[in-house]
């Protein structure tokens, strides 16, 4: 008897059919490119949107990229700015489901990659990720913000005591430098050696927050991993929602 191989597998029928109660849209993307290359998929997501037409849509439009410009211009010449912002309008995506992590996470880092490799597909000098800074540092047994897994254990990244980690937000929390005796006892077999130096070069600054002390070592880690200049992520987190938010109210 001779067995019959599928070339084309299907994606998982369950998932799909949760996925369609939340986001039908997501659905049609991935029946229509589960075999497809992950490089075409990640390109897909980047396709080009109409732009807004409707007077509150233009409004709205206009306040995010107001906010958006002062972000950038943080980290960026005002020409790479305009640069930015012109292709925002074209591609206005913002990878949101970050989570107020360190990039050395395993999910976070394959949510922002999935992110960065469509920005690179489609030849974006940047893009935008939101990581979500109103959870508390620590979600649950000793996850969230406060901690770093670094593959045999989780130490505590700022050092905080159990009354901070329970209560504050990363937005909040601080302020806070890094448990610089804890990083560097990792062992140099962890998969999380290899980046600790990027760390361990800001254990002596002081950070206003938790989340700005995570969206700072991010940009670290991003400059260390690639240095091509190619499609730069920019982390921007619920603060600038809240300023987006107050100017829509002020329109109004």
């Amino acid at each position: 008897m001779t067995a019959v191989f599928d070339p084309s597998p299907t994606p998982p029928a369950e998932t799909l059919a949760v996925l369609s109660l939340l986001c039908p849209e997501v659905v049609r993307d991935i029946e229509q490119n589960w075999n497809a290359p992950v490089s075409d998929y990640a390109r897909h997501l980047w396709r080009p949107v109409a732009r807004p037409a409707s007077g509150p849509a233009i409004a709205a439009r206009s306040i995010l990229r107001e906010v958006l410009h002062q972000r950038l211009g943080v980290i960026m010449q005002p020409e790479q700015i305009c640069k930015v912002l012109d292709e925002f309008e074209f591609r206005p995506v913002i990878q949101s489901g970050l989570h107020c992590l360190l990039l050395m996470d395993r999910i976070t880092f394959d949510a922002l990659l999935l992110a960065w490799l469509g920005a690179v597909e489609n030849r974006l000098s940047a893009f935008f990720g939101f990581m979500g800074t109103t959870m508390t540092m620590e979600t649950i047994g000793r996850e969230g913000p406060g901690w770093l897994d670094v593959g045999d254990d989780k130490i505590n990244l700022f050092g905080m005591g159990r009354h901070k980690l329970c209560r504050k937000s990363a937005c909040v929390a601080g302020p806070v430098t890094l448990n610089k005796r804890a990083l560097e006892a990792v062992g140099d077999e962890t998969d999380a050696s290899r980046w600790l130096g990027t760390l361990l070069a800001s254990h002596d600054k002081v950070f206003g927050t938790a989340a700005d002390a995570l969206i700072a070592l991010n940009e670290d880690l991003v400059a260390d991993w690639d240095r091509s200049g190619m499609a730069q992520p920019v982390f921007i987190d619920d603060r600038l929602a809240a300023a987006a938010m107050a100017r829509h109210l002020e329109y109004d």
